[in-house]
């Protein structure tokens, strides 16, 4: 790849909707610049892409400027943003086994920092250089529980719904300089933080279905904008 070729900064690529995520935007013609709390858990045919490999730990708050400083540094320049790191988690506001009040905080600091603190600060970090593309992208996979209330996972719930607005700000906040940016809202995703949850697995939504989404809204033109795309693999009224 050239010089000229974009650059994409992915979180979480190591496994499920980011690795898929990366493979796709990598067999486009993106350059990779990849945010891995272990580094060493890069798939091998990510590896063989040739990308930056930063290590990201998304609690720490200096990760998101040193990140995107290194991807800067490596390639000088950055098209696309995709946020996609995240966390699952109980907390319900009347769970049937109550937690404590320790362990309800520790669930919902875990669930704030991961799921809204740290994209927040990554894209903040990340936004003066999408400015300068002209035709930056910014991609927050959020959630379906980021439109709607269905279950009780009232914690999971809150994050979401703020990841979609984070999706909406930037998107406010970079227009006049070729910003868009979408909130990817899916329903059950075939991925490892479903595992818990009894599905038809071969008929939910799989990482490679999002790949193929998020690629084609971080190709559209600047005039043709999509700030949110639900996705669910079964019918539910209204969405």
């Amino acid at each position: 790849m050239n010089d000229e070729c974009p650059v994409a900064m992915i979180t979480g690529a190591n496994r499920g909707i980011g690795a898929a995520i990366a493979r796709e935007l990598g067999g486009k013609g993106y350059r990779l610049s990849l945010g891995l709390r272990d580094p060493a858990s890069l798939p091998q045919d990510l590896a063989a892409l040739d990308p930056l490999v930063v290590p990201y730990d998304a609690s720490d708050p200096k990760a998101a400027r040193a990140f995107a400083d290194a991807t800067l540094a490596r390639f000088g320049r950055i098209d696309a943003l995709v946020n996609n790191a995240g966390i699952g988690g109980p907390l319900e506001l009347m769970p049937e086994t109550p937690q404590d009040d320790d362990e309800m905080e520790e669930m919902l600091d875990a669930l704030l920092t991961i799921n809204v603190k740290a994209p927040f600060r990554l894209t903040r970090a990340v936004l003066p250089a999408l400015c300068q593309s002209g035709r930056g992208r910014v991609i927050v996979i959020a959630s379906l529980s980021g439109k709607r209330v269905l279950g009780l996972n009232a914690g999971y719930q809150m994050t979401k719904h703020a990841a979609v607005a984070l999706s909406h700000a930037a998107r406010r906040a970079g227009w006049d300089n070729g910003v868009r940016a979408c909130a990817i809202c899916p329903s059950f995703v075939a991925t490892d933080m479903t595992l818990r949850h009894d599905l038809p697995r071969q008929d939910i939504t799989k990482p490679e279905d999002l790949a193929h989404i998020v690629a084609e809204v971080v190709m559209l033109p600047n005039s043709a904008s999509v700030s949110e795309l639900v996705v669910n693999w079964r019918y539910e009224p209204g969405l």
